[in-house]
Order: C-alpha cells, then structure tokens, then sequence
C-alpha cells in the first residue's frame, strides 16, 4: 500500500530550509516528503502554504520568514518577486557565487561520482548589474499594453519598465515602443487567439562598440507607421544602428522567426571578445554577457594550453567564437555545429578577422567527427561547449576511441556536465579541474570550465 502524502494543497505549514536546487527553489521537507519553495533560501524557517502537490513532491508559497539567512537581503528589482527572470536577487552577491561553486560541486560529486574533483570558487563579476547585452520582451495586453518577462511557470506577462539584469538601453526602448504602440494604435499579438500584430521586442547592444539593435517580432508582413516607429527610437538611443522587423506568424512559443525585414539601418551590428570582432544578426547567437565571456574563453584557451602545432575541434561552435580564440595558437581548428546560419556567421567572422586555418563544418559534432577521423583528420585537443543537454554519447563514445590528450568541456548545466564527465572518466579520462563562472548573476545558472586529460597507462 502506497505511503499517503502528509501534505495538503492550500494549508499552511511551518518548514526549514535545508537546501536549495539548480533553479534557486528552497528545499524542505515535511515528514520526509519534498516541498520546493520559491523565494526561500538555505537555513531559513518559514511559514508556507502548498498550492501544488504531485505523487513524489510539492510546491509551497512562502507565506512569511520566521527566521532569515544570513544572506538574505532585499531585492532591487520591483517586480522580482513576480517575474521569471532573476531567481536570486533576495541572497547576497557574495552567497550566490558561494551556492554556485556548491552547485558544480555537488553535480560532479553526486551524478558524476567524482569524489575530489578540484572544483575551483565561481569567478563573479566586480559589477553584477546590468550585464546582458541581449534582451527578448514579450508585448501582450491587458486592459493596457504589457511589455516585459513571463511570471515562472505560466505565460502572464509581467509588465516592467526596466530590468536591472539588462543593459539601460532597454529601458528606453520598451518606453518608446510602448508610446508607438498607443499613439499609433498598432494591434498586440494574442497567444490564445494568434492575432494580433507586435510579438516580442528583442534588442542586441555592443558591448565595445555601443552599437544597438532593435528587432521587432511581428505577426505579419509589415509594420504600420514604421518610419515613425523609427524616428523615435534614432531621437532617443544613441548608437542605433539597426531596426529591424522579424516575420513570425506560425503560432509557437519560439520567439523569432526566419525573415527579416531591415526598415533602418543594417541588418546587423559588431562587437568584440578579446581581439575579435563579431557580426550580430538578429538570428545569430552570441553570449549574452560579453565581460564573463572573455574570463570563460580565457579559461578555455589556458586549459587548452596549445603549443602552435595542434590540430583542434571545437565541437558545438555555434558562430565560431571559441574556434576564432584557438585559431591563434593551433595549427588547424574544424568547428562543427548542426546549425547552417551558425556556420555561414562563423565563416563571415573567420573572413572578417582574417582566419584562414580554421574550417566550419555543417553536421551534428556526434556525426562529423566520426567522418573526420575516418579520414584520418584526429584531434590533439578537443573542446566541447553543448547546450544544456549535454553531449551526445556517440560523440563522447568517438573522442574515448580517438583519444586526445585534452579535452576541454565548456558547460552551462551542472547536471549533464557531471554526467558526461562520469562516462569519459570510465574511459581513460582523468578530470583535472573545474572552473565555474558566473555568466549569469541573479540567476541559477551557472557555466563550467573543465580541464581533462588521458590517464597516464
């Protein structure tokens, strides 16, 4: 007979935090069953009430904290409490980097079974503010027009007039495109009905170049008014380069479609990591917080540590950024990635930064470099950076049986990043250290760096 659940939805339960998860929920337990609590953190005592309650766990709402962390503090952000982006703003930046640094940790330990693996403190920023220099709002109506994030878990948008986490320059354009939309009376897109016209606002800034984009996500073919629209944005943020429309008109969750319409400007702006500059389509992905990009890069060309002799792949290169770091002191470099507009922006960034010994390939990486070294093309170094699923076991299966001395990972999930390095330590490989970063302050994310090299026979 099934264990009965010793909670009950809408009544109220005095709890300690034990913990926090991957996404920054409190951790507690009543009677030994799961309560994830949003907004609570480690050490705390609290008052809850549950509003959700499943088979094996529940979700409690934090009604009022009997007794505070130490690292409690009081958010910024207004909307915090509300809003899906930043899930950390009420802990101290000093706590954050420390839960960080755990988090890997504990992956690597409890899923990976990597007992004493070297996992060096977080690299934070000095000014954890206003890093991101890509933005996606979504615009919707209530009554009035929204612009802003989706509350967690659910799709009610929550209306904001700036985001902390954001570049400044945010702020102005979600104000002018908010006065667009009502001077000019321009319809908002509706997610039950599909009509409606303006989707999302997604804005790209250089962080070296100061260059801005303002893409606005459409559900049609062109945008009423939009040379106003334009001479409101030029009147009010400098450094516009670039306004452009995205067609969308399928109805999805996926935010930009695969048109462009340029009405100003180019079709794109620049920008720089360390010494190369990169061109930014609305469609192009580049890392959103350029300033912890280039320690995490740095971190990846020191464990890499190349002589000039190499011959590299840089698997799941997106637009080439990593492959353009390595170039310089490999001999050769063949990036894949299974995205044919990543690899066509990372052949235009090779061109543009006169690289000419790294090749992109087109292909899943678990699929090309089997090819490569069938061909007898083999790696002396290999440097993975995967989305948050991790790599793909016939890829980790194909560099066991290759065997480079180095293998640099570059994660942005602790869990599966622990995984991988689990099945490549079965196979002759030893993990030498783990660098976290904090590319996303206020947030629970974290990226990885690891070192890890062939056992010696």
């Amino acid at each position: 007979m099934a264990k009965a659940i010793p909670v009950e939805k809408n009544r109220n339960y005095t709890v300690d935090i034990t913990g926090l998860t991957s996404e920054g929920l409190g951790v507690a337990r009543i009677e030994g069953f799961t309560v994830f609590v949003e907004g609570a953190l480690a050490a705390e005592r609290a008052e809850i009430k549950i509003v959700k309650v499943l088979k094996s766990y529940a979700f409690g709402k934090l009604l009022r904290i009997l007794k505070a962390a130490d690292c409690r503090i009081e958010p910024s952000c207004g909307v915090v409490k509300r809003c899906g982006g930043c899930q950390l703003q009420h802990m101290s930046y000093e706590a954050q980097l420390k839960y960080k640094t755990l988090l890997v940790r504990d992956a690597v330990e409890r899923i990976g079974g990597l007992k004493g693996a070297v996992v060096h403190d977080a690299i934070g920023m000095k000014d954890p503010w206003r890093y991101r220099n890509k933005a996606q709002f979504t615009v919707g109506m209530d009554k009035d027009v929204v612009i802003g994030f989706y509350a967690n878990r659910s799709h009610e948008i929550i209306n904001t007039s700036q985001c902390q986490i954001q570049d400044a320059v945010n702020d102005n354009v979600i104000q002018s495109v908010r006065e667009f939309i009502k001077k000019y009376d321009i319809s908002v897109y509706d997610e039950k009905t599909g009509k409606g016209l303006i989707r999302h606002i997604v804005t790209r800034k250089g962080f070296r170049t100061g260059e801005v984009m303002v893409c606005i996500v459409i559900n049609g073919d062109s945008l009423p008014c939009g040379k106003a629209l334009v001479e409101m944005l030029k009147s009010r943020i400098d450094g516009l380069k670039s306004v452009v429309l995205n067609i969308n008109k399928a109805k999805t969750n996926v935010i930009l479609g695969s048109r462009n319409i340029v009405i100003f400007g180019e079709e794109a702006i620049y920008d720089y990591i360390g010494e190369y500059k990169f061109r930014i389509s609305p469609l192009s992905f580049f890392q959103v917080n350029p300033v912890q990009t280039e320690i995490l890069y740095g971190k990846a060309m020191e464990y890499a540590d190349l002589k000039g002799n190499e011959t590299v792949f840089d698997a799941y290169c997106g637009i080439g950024t990593i492959s353009l770091f390595l170039s310089k002191k490999a001999k050769k470099v063949y990036g894949i990635e299974i995205v044919p507009e990543a690899i066509n922006n990372a052949k235009e960034n090779a061109k543009l930064n006169g690289v000419d010994n790294v090749e992109f390939l087109v292909g899943e990486s678990e699929t090309v470099i089997p090819e490569l070294y069938g061909k007898g093309i083999k790696a002396d170094a290999i440097v993975v950076d995967p989305p948050r699923k991790g790599c793909d076991e016939k890829l980790l299966e194909v560099i066991a049986e290759m065997g480079p001395e180095k293998v640099v990972y570059v994660s942005c999930n602790p869990a599966t990043l622990a995984r991988d390095l689990k099945y490549l330590s079965e196979r002759g490989y030893g993990v030498r250290e783990i660098q976290p970063v904090d590319m996303f302050p206020h947030t629970g994310h974290v990226e990885s760096c690891v070192l890890i090299t062939r056992d010696e026979k």
